[in-house]
């Protein structure tokens, strides 16, 4: 099969390198305005798992909570009405704060059209930490940007919001087929899904009308197009408007938008990936992933086997053939050749924070419809590697890229003037942490992320209690907490990464697994104050691409091992970064990279403990042992995570 020339198409990436020279994935259907209230869940397809409200569970003190803390306060810190200034402008409405910098309003950024954004995910972030921690000042925030938008559909007559800077016009030219620069579709696919989270999640009723009326205004603007034509309009990227889509339809079951999710799916992509046939290759990563979380969703919606076929090949090969250690992808967003993995692995400009994010959306919409430890195994990774180390943890800002350059560092977004996808993305990582670590099918339960956790399961009226310190001890804890006795599955990861398994209840070795990668399933009545304990192994290891054996990163069960380099030639918050595509230029100062010889195999063999936990050494060029630590623990300091031998 030929190459889809369409595809190679245009991204944010593209049209900046020009300028410059879920539900959710299961949907939770609202259930009105008011107090956080249980939702119910529509019968998508045939999944064979349902999430859990994340009203249901709490974090107990960990990375992830501080992570989520530091979010929450980010997300306070910053003021709506500048983020509503040219949604106001472009209804005619004085705008009441001046508009933020950076892709929101700066002339530099003027040509890639990603104005409005932010609001979109600040909306899903308020809605996400609304659901997880109850505080109203959340809810607050969901309440005035939905009553704002709306005032802007009442006094422009339309469902289109934007804040595009020629306004509804760009859209219009776009829809035309006219030659345009920028996305407005993923633009306003951030806005769409900011309105679904705040339905679902926020209970609000007004950000359900005004998703409404936004989709009404697609399904009557889009009409007009024939196939070809829309498929035209498809080259450029356009988000996940399949996957919101295909939402609104399971929350009105308006036929519509069923079939306008069939239509935002881009055949040019759908076509070879259901066939088999990866032609990644050159193609911008992260326009790429959103469709296929759509894809995923469109067969839930639908039924139709071709989606969830492109979409598990599409996973399938994106983490076992084109995947980094961390669980990112990449070079300068775009999908490289593997045979070419030695030139793109030691790039600045590797593994971008939103399509990590984007690819935990995909594997987790695909876990509830597959519940495999494959899946659950590659969240893990990613989650450790790629989000939570995605965090500046002084801070609370973000990263854009986490690449592998030897001896350079992480680099943040500053609060207001870089708004870049990977702030927006940010804003949402670290506020939804609880809604993947226990999964349900009625009787049982997964565990799938062993974090300090309180699970209220209320259809079995009861509460299941994780204490761990994991990944400090491959150990955890559960305790029951049951008004009466319940015959339930436990359902435990026993991860690929673990030699072996024991399961002891109440004290007695019930289970001892020797085959990895699988669920241990322990069935009974359990009582009230019945004690689970799970122990696993992590051993240190290595890994490499096939086509580049003698470039290795360390491992220590799922984390990757980070060489902590020190801070020569850094400035104080010389780390907080405006321009995104600076990365490779910001602190490139000379750097002298120790290095390390020997066979890959013999390796983890050399690694010695250190001073704390998950504190390692090893033998290099430098005089003094070489520093190991986990790379989410990196920050404000050079580093290095994978090594060429010598």
């Amino acid at each position: 099969m030929t190459h889809p020339t369409c595809c190679t198409g245009h991204s944010r990436r593209e049209i900046l390198t020009s300028a410059a020279t879920s539900a959710i994935a299961l949907g939770l259907l609202p259930s009105g305005a008011g107090a956080v209230s249980k939702p119910a869940i529509p019968a998508p397809g045939k999944a064979r798992l349902r999430p859990f409200d994340l009203a249901d569970v709490e974090l107990g003190e960990s990375p992830f909570l501080h992570a989520q803390k530091m979010t929450e306060a980010y997300l306070l810190r910053l003021q709506p009405d500048r983020m509503l200034h040219n949604f106001r402008v472009n209804a005619g409405l004085p705008p009441k704060a001046p508009a933020y910098g950076g892709w929101e309003s700066e002339p530099m950024w003027q040509d890639i059209h990603c104005q409005g954004h932010t609001l979109g995910h600040y909306l899903s972030a308020c809605s996400l930490a609304w659901r997880s921690t109850r505080d109203v000042r959340f809810r607050q925030r969901v309440d005035h940007i939905a009553a704002e938008l709306a005032e802007c559909q009442k006094a422009s007559g339309t469902g289109l919001v934007c804040a595009f800077p020629e306004g509804a016009g760009l859209v219009a030219a776009h829809l035309r087929g006219e030659k345009i620069t920028g996305v407005p579709w993923y633009t306003l696919h951030k806005v769409f899904a900011g309105l679904r989270d705040a339905a679902l999640l926020a209970d609000s009723a007004l950000a359900r009308d005004v998703l409404i009326r936004l989709a009404d205004w697609a399904v009557i603007a889009t009409r007009p197009l024939s196939d070809t034509q829309f498929e035209a309009m498809l080259d450029t990227e356009h988000g996940g408007m399949n996957e919101v889509l295909a939402d609104l339809y399971f929350m009105t079951g308006k036929e519509d938008y069923r079939l306008l999710a069939r239509r935002f799916s881009h055949k040019a992509i759908l076509t070879p990936l259901a066939a088999g046939h990866d032609q990644l290759d050159g193609l911008h990563a992260n326009t790429q992933i959103p469709k296929i979380v759509g894809f995923e969703r469109v067969y839930d919606a639908t039924g139709d086997q071709t989606y969830r076929d492109a979409a598990q090949f599409f996973w399938n090969t994106v983490v076992n053939n084109r995947s980094f250690a961390t669980g990112g992808h990449g070079d300068n967003e775009h999908f490289f050749p593997m045979a070419h993995f030695d030139q793109h692995v030691f790039s600045a400009k590797g593994s971008e924070t939103c399509g990590q994010h984007n690819m935990l959306k995909l594997t987790r919409a695909l876990f509830l419809n597959d519940p495999s430890v494959d899946y659950a195994d590659y969240y893990e990774r990613t989650l450790y590697n790629g989000i939570l180390a995605s965090q500046d943890p002084d801070s609370g800002m973000a990263t854009y890229f986490q690449g592998a350059r030897p001896g350079y560092m992480k680099l943040y977004h500053s609060a207001e003037d870089s708004f870049w996808c990977c702030t927006g993305t940010g804003m949402e990582n670290h506020v939804k942490y609880r809604d993947s670590i226990y999964f349900h099918d009625g009787r049982a339960l997964y565990v799938n992320l062993f974090i300090p956790s309180a699970l209220h399961w209320h259809e079995q009226d009861a509460k299941l209690v994780q204490t761990t310190n994991f990944p400090e001890s491959p150990v955890t804890h559960l305790r029951w907490k049951l008004k009466r006795p319940a015959a339930l599955s436990l359902k435990l990861r026993h991860p690929g990464w673990s030699r072996t398994a024991a399961v002891l209840v109440n004290g007695k070795q019930v289970e001892f697994s020797t085959t990895p990668g699988r669920y241990i399933e322990i069935a009974r009545t359990w009582r009230d104050g019945d004690e689970v304990e799970l122990r696993l192994v992590m051993e240190h290891g290595t890994q490499s691409a096939p086509t580049a054996p003698d470039i290795v990163a360390f491992t220590y069960g799922p984390l990757v091992l980070a060489g902590a380099l020190g801070r020569e030639g850094l400035a104080p918050g010389a780390d907080i970064i405006v321009n995104e595509r600076k990365y490779g230029e910001y602190n490139n100062t000379a750097f002298a990279l120790p290095t390390i010889g020997g066979p890959a195999e013999t390796l983890p063999h050399r690694i010695s403990p250190g001073a704390g936990p998950l504190e390692f050494t090893i033998a290099s060029t430098r005089q003094q042992p070489l520093r190991l630590i986990p790379y989410y623990r990196i920050a404000h300091e050079r580093y290095a995570t994978y090594w060429r031998l010598g």
